[in-house]
């Protein structure tokens, strides 16, 4: 990103890369084309075929890359479907647990559970501030389609306590994430968001990855993809 766009991006906590996916769209389609398509959200583990497109200079990695420098890395990963059968609606929150490898006695960890077989755990916050997630569009997000909404600069005010949710996104405002097929949205892992149910349900399949650039403490290991 030039400066211009990494202070928009530091400001509001969201910024989108036009078109940045459809150099390897196909790669894509062909990397999740096994898994099941009437699902709202699988999370993903041992595709090997996703390596090349997360990895620092493919097409995805490299967007969280352009924010955390050679070392970012996906974390995790969920493929997310929203169609007539699957037309869900979630409330306002800020994604809090990280995916490890085991649980282990971790200070400044918890509560642990587990998803998908997968070892969750929520961490200190100041950890997710300095994570990014990359939502990778495989098909077209107009606003009768359920964008993602967020609610800008609301990564910078910490823990929101469910009972000031409310308060936090009226004070900063909200954005629909507007999408075609081949558009990447960066958002700070933090980020206030929602999605409501498309008025117009169509296929909506996002990839939506977790990067991060350090190793984690107490002997804990990210699970990864």
């Amino acid at each position: 990103m030039n400066d211009e766009a990494i202070a928009a991006f530091e400001s509001d906590g969201a910024q989108l890369f036009k078109g940045a996916l459809k150099p390897c769209i196909g790669a894509l389609e062909e990397a999740l084309s096994t898994l099941p398509q009437d699902e709202a959200g699988i999370r993903l583990r041992g595709i090997e075929a996703l390596a090349p497109l997360l990895a620092s200079k493919g097409c995805i990695g490299a967007i969280a890359t352009s924010v955390l420098g050679e070392n970012a890395r996906p974390v995790r990963a969920i493929l997310f479907n929203k169609s007539p059968e699957t037309n869900w609606s979630l409330g306002w929150h800020q994604d809090r647990t990280i995916c490890v490898t085991k649980k282990r006695e971790a200070p400044g960890f918890g509560p642990w559970t587990v998803k998908r077989g997968m070892i969750h755990v929520a961490p200190p916050f100041d950890l997710l501030t300095r994570m990014v997630t990359v939502r990778a569009h495989l098909d077209d997000v107009p606003a009768t389609n359920a964008p993602l909404l967020i609610a800008p600069g609301s990564h910078k005010r910490g823990r929101v306590l469910v009972d000031e949710i409310d308060q936090v996104v009226e004070l900063c405002g909200t954005h629909s994430c507007i999408a075609e097929a081949g558009d990447i949205w960066l958002y700070s892992t933090p980020i206030l968001h929602a999605s409501e149910a498309a008025s117009v349900p169509k296929s909506r399949r996002v990839l939506q990855v977790d990067f991060a650039a350090e190793t984690l403490p107490f002997g804990l290991e990210w699970l990864g993809i």
